[in-house]
């Protein structure tokens, strides 16, 4: 049924990546293009009109880039979440995007079996890059990278003890096992606190977290 697959927003100034996209997108059957938009400025604005699931975004647009773009969506749409698509591997573009807000990033040469896969995944919730590429890209470019505020550490102070343990390894890229295993507790109670720092802090997903960490200078 239409109402049970993913709508989906491409935004892309290149009409022939537009084309190529929807014809690969159109082909599953748990996917629907529900729009197109050729700029960042017009990817908000048609964001706001049709919620879409999942949005398809560039980087480098006319009049407001993908970033910009993204930054404003996850303020004013928040339930779309943004894939980026990059032909840049791992840049600054890349890690700006999850900054904002992104809930991924891929290289535009990916296939189209792990796009739709990758599409599924975010759409489900889940966050496309893993905390320890997020820790990754946050050392590779932290000496370019201006931080926030250290007011963000304020932020932590509604956590537990137990809690702001769990956000430090979340922080340093581990998985519920090695945090259970450096915890010494079981995955099952990983899982709960990760659900309420995420919660408490306000946060879309555990790539999140490890920004939040880096900006407060806990990383």
């Amino acid at each position: 049924m239409d109402d049970a697959r993913i709508r989906i927003l491409i935004v892309d100034d290149h009409e022939l990546i537009r084309r190529g996209m929807r014809m690969v997108l159109d082909a599953e059957d748990d996917i629907q293009v529900v729009g197109e938009a050729v700029t960042g400025a017009e990817a908000v604005h048609v964001a706001g009109q049709l919620t879409p699931d999942v949005i398809l975004m560039d980087i480098r647009m006319p009049e407001m880039d993908g970033i910009e773009a993204t930054r404003r969506i996850v303020r004013e749409t928040p339930a779309s979440r943004v894939l980026v698509l990059t032909t840049f591997d791992l840049d600054e573009y890349a890690f700006g995007s999850l900054r904002a807000g992104a809930s991924g990033f891929l290289l535009k040469n990916t296939p189209p079996a792990q796009l739709m896969d990758a599409i599924r995944s975010i759409a489900a919730g889940d966050a496309l890059v893993s905390p320890r590429v997020t820790r990754s890209m946050l050392d590779l470019f932290a000496s370019r990278l201006p931080r926030q505020a250290a007011s963000d550490e304020s932020r932590l102070g509604a956590l537990t003890e137990r809690e702001r343990d769990v956000f430090l390894a979340i922080a340093k890229g581990l998985n519920n096992a090695e945090i259970g295993e450096k915890l010494f507790v079981s995955e099952s109670t990983v899982k709960t606190h990760v659900g309420r720092v995420l919660a408490k802090l306000d946060l879309r997903d555990r790539v999140q977290a490890v920004i939040l960490a880096y900006e407060a200078g806990l990383v």
